[in-house]
């Protein structure tokens, strides 16, 4: 997720956050047929627009020989209120297994913008061929819920004695789960995978929200369906059962719940008939899935520390071609960093203060060389009063400082972790630590700054990198454990990535927002995952 700027925010909620998550349903209706000896493949992808380009965002599964498909696989979206979302609806015919879209046979597509779905929560229209007439009679229909409730239903389940649906082995069983839709009609919500060549099929477990289940309503009565699979579309019935989550959930790991599953026709039909098998529900969990927005609404500071290269091969800061050169605008590089990540954290931290450390310089009166120092020469209490007053300690520092080396990272990064360390004492999710390094390139002692992010990665932290000027920053991407995990020199690997590198040369010339958006593009994820990791909840989360 990403975050602009509001000019004047109030209080941690504004309009540049999602406002909550919408989760689209898409079914077809008298699709084109394009294939000769039997019906359509149908599948659909949803675009988003992106800067005036239409990139796929994600697509539903194959429905087999179906002409009115309704497709199991959601498609969920961060909704934001200011913003207008133009989505486009495109239906393919699948043909061969490829993943390039030209390969399929093209069915229709719609466009709307996401804030017309919500608004409707339910559409139905006609799908348009390219030429924007018609595709025959095909129509499309998109109903939205919102994804407020952040309640998820995790299912493990299984079947006994199904009934022998083929002719010369067993049935290859898969079950499908439906909600009563608002118009009484039963609405597909889950489909399992497909077990071959059994009648005591064992699915994996799945995880879905409550809200896709049955609405938030732990007593609505659900479906559950049971098929044998056929390659050519024409899956044969088991049978049903009618049950409700509540149910459900009184299966426990050592007392499964078992359910008959029953044919009707076959009911009927005989006098002896007892059912077509058994479906085990051999456990049932509601657990809730935090958001970053949970835990900052819960009360989770963000922590935030600026470490500054004051090393000599930035340049003499009163050369004009110096790095820490302050130009006639009152900027530069470093102080460009600064603004677009402090701006947004800021809002954040209740008491806006912010610790600013410098590395890599020789200090007065003795001109020893430091590599944690405090830009405003005190040690005891190194904190600047909102972006503003690291800017000022930064401006005032610069002439009473000489540039010096090596470039050391792991001395700041400890710092920083040994301040989270503390924080992971009180076993709650009320504090998270950032740590904005900005420098011009090559790391002295990177065994040493290694296994300080790796120890980091077990405390509630992250670290981003500004690169300024035109070094080679090959080392940063190396931190940077997005293509691959990083590891101490002791062979320990990082439990998570917490790394996060830019280089300011490619925004020079863009909005200052999208420094800001690149920079904290990866933060949510990582203050969740390290808080779900601990077991945290927010702080004031209710039970689910």
């Amino acid at each position: 997720m990403a975050y602009t700027v509001t000019p004047t925010p109030v209080g941690p909620i504004g309009s540049q956050y999602c406002v909550c998550r919408v989760e689209l349903s898409v079914c077809g209706q008298n699709l084109l047929d394009r294939d000769v000896t039997s019906k359509s493949d149908p599948f659909c992808v949803l675009f988003m627009e992106v800067n005036g380009k239409w990139v796929e965002f994600d697509r539903t599964e194959t429905a087999v020989n179906n002409l009115n498909p309704a497709f199991a696989k959601k498609f969920v979206i961060d909704y934001h209120f200011e913003e207008v979302q133009k989505l486009k609806f495109a239906l393919f015919d699948q043909d061969k297994s490829s993943m390039q879209l030209y390969e399929h046979d093209f069915l229709g597509e719609f466009s709307c913008t996401l804030g017309m779905i919500v608004s409707s929560k339910k559409i139905t229209r006609t799908l348009l061929l390219g030429n924007g007439k018609p595709a025959g009679k095909g129509m499309i229909t998109i109903a939205a819920q919102e994804l407020s409730d952040n309640r998820v239903i995790t299912l493990s389940m299984a079947g006994r004695k199904l009934d022998k649906k083929d002719l010369f082995g067993k049935s290859d069983p898969f079950l499908e789960f439906y909600k009563p839709g608002d118009d009484g009609k039963w609405m597909l919500v889950h489909r399992t995978e497909v077990i071959k060549y059994t009648l005591d099929p064992v699915w994996k477990p799945f995880t879905v929200p409550l809200v896709s289940l049955c609405d938030g309503d732990v007593e609505k009565l659900i479906k559950v369906m049971c098929y044998d699979y056929d390659s050519d579309g024409g899956h044969d019935f088991i049978g049903e059962f009618q049950t409700s989550v509540a149910r459900m959930c009184e299966a426990q790991d050592a007392f499964p719940l078992e359910i008959e599953c029953i044919n009707p026709k076959k009911q009927k039909k005989k006098k002896n008939y007892k059912n077509s098998g058994i479906i085990i529900v051999k456990s049932c969990k509601i657990t809730r899935d935090f958001s970053f927005l949970d835990y900052i609404l819960g009360g989770c500071q963000l922590m935030f520390t600026v470490g500054i290269d004051f090393t000599a091969s930035n340049g003499n800061p009163r050369d004009p071609s110096s790095l820490h050169y302050i130009n006639p605008m009152g900027t530069n590089e470093y102080l460009s960093a600064i603004w677009a990540v402090g701006q947004i954290i800021q809002d954040y931290d209740s008491d806006k203060m912010f610790p600013a450390l410098g590395f890599g310089a020789q200090l007065p009166p003795d001109w020893k060389v430091s590599h944690e120092f405090a830009i405003n020469f005190n040690p005891t209490n190194p904190f600047c009063s909102g972006v503003e007053g690291i800017v000022q300690a930064y401006s005032a520092c610069l002439p009473h400082i000489r540039f010096y080396g090596p470039t050391n990272f792991s001395p700041i990064v400890n710092h920083v972790a040994r301040f989270a360390a503390q924080a992971t004492q009180q076993e709650s999710a009320s504090q998270y630590f950032i740590l904005l390094i900005i420098t011009d390139g090559v790391i002295s002692d990177m065994d040493e700054t290694r296994h300080a992010v790796v120890q980091a990665s077990k405390l509630p932290m992250s670290i981003i990198i500004v690169g300024v000027g035109n070094a080679d920053f090959a080392a940063m991407e190396f931190l940077d454990g997005d293509s691959r995990v990083l590891r101490s020199y002791t062979g320990e690997e990082a439990v998570r990535d917490i790394v996060q590198f830019v280089p300011f040369r490619d925004f020079r010339n863009a909005p200052k927002e999208t420094l800001a958006k690149a920079v904290l593009a990866e933060l949510p994820q990582q203050v969740v995952q390290y808080f779900k990791h601990q077991n945290l909840p927010p702080i004031n989360s209710e039970p689910a």
